[in-house]
């Protein structure tokens, strides 16, 4: 019979701490709901796309 194998997890996510308006927090916890996603998921996902379609402009 073969082994089970478990190896260990790569842990890439850390813990960072923000402040946002009361009314931004209220609208991803009514995505997280419509789309049975956790607001982590749904913040983190913002934030990535963000990022990836950002254009910094020298002044």
């Amino acid at each position: 019979m073969e082994k089970f194998i478990v190896t260990p997890k790569e842990d890439k996510s850390v813990t960072m701490t923000i402040r946002i308006d009361r009314s931004l927090q209220e609208e991803y916890n009514n995505l997280a709901v419509k789309t049975n996603r956790s607001r982590n998921e749904l913040i983190s996902m913002a934030l990535k796309y963000a990022l990836d379609h950002m254009e910094v402009k020298d002044e």
